[in-house]
């Protein structure tokens, strides 16, 4: 059987013990550094790796509104991994049982949807961490431990953790500080396409309305002393969001690139 022994110089654990890996995407935030992002749509490892290596600082893996399973997570936790941008996995629903899941196969960043209030942000939270503090399931085993080599996974994970709820209703909004001030949450993401539904523009998140309130809500969450993010794939919108002080801003989405894209080349040929 041959050895493969590192190279000289390299740090390598002792057989059988690794570090918590480091979550990169919290530490930017905590240092409020500007973060550029890209919505992936697309269920599939092989697209997400792709964008992984356009120099996007964190992917969001949607699983709330695409066909992505735990098994597609996996794999594009898996895919992403080589490579300086850090994934943000969303769940479906803000629920303790799909929520540990997600964390057991090594999601370190969770974008919770549909926070409407303080106690559901609380919620969220307790759904990362373990008893006595949070409701988290303990199994020693899993990705996230690196299978039983991380030493005291279950004291240190939520050092690592981090939790960005959604707001993106007008209830929600007008308790954002409330839902900022919980402990716990690491940031607030104002979610457009359903704020404009609230709002009355449903399918019309540049509304001048919904805008105006977006812009708002980027001020109060700031003065709240949280991190705020958004969504948007009008580049004008980006900067002005960006200028107001969002710090994790996803300027795309996987889907609308891919069709824009095929939709142009086609008309090149076609008309």
């Amino acid at each position: 059987m041959t050895t493969h022994n590192p190279p000289t110089g390299a740090s390598q654990p002792a057989p059988g013990q690794w570090p918590l890996p480091t979550n990169a995407f919290k530490a930017a935030l905590a240092r409020g550094e500007q973060m550029i992002g890209m919505w992936c749509s697309l269920a599939d490892p092989y697209p997400a790796e792709i964008v992984a290596g356009s120099g996007f600082g964190w992917l969001l893996l949607d699983t709330e509104h695409s066909h992505a399973d735990i098994a597609t997570v996996l794999s594009q936790l898996q895919a992403v991994a080589p490579y300086p941008c850090s994934p943000v996995v969303r769940p479906p629903v803000n629920d303790p049982v799909v929520i540990k899941r997600l964390l057991d196969v090594g999601a370190q960043s969770l974008l919770i949807p549909q926070v409407e209030s303080a106690e559901e942000a609380r919620a969220a939270v307790a759904a990362t961490r373990y008893a006595p503090i949070g409701v988290r399931g303990v199994a020693a085993l899993t990705r996230a431990t690196r299978f039983g080599r991380v030493k005291d996974y279950a004291a240190l994970a939520h050092t690592e953790l981090c939790v960005l709820v959604q707001v993106e209703s007008q209830h929600a909004l007008e308790q954002v500080e409330q839902i900022a001030s919980v402990d716990g949450v690491d940031g607030i993401f104002i979610g457009p396409s359903d704020l404009a539904a609230s709002l009355g523009h449903p399918g019309d998140p540049n509304a001048p309305t919904v805008t105006e309130a977006v812009e708002h809500a980027i001020g109060r969450v700031r003065a709240a002393g949280k991190p705020v993010g958004v969504l948007t794939t009008d580049p004008a919108f980006a900067r002005r969001c960006i200028d107001l002080g969002t710090t994790f801003t996803a300027v795309g989405v996987d889907v609308g690139l891919l069709a824009r894209s095929a939709d142009a080349l086609a008309r090149t040929f076609t008309q």
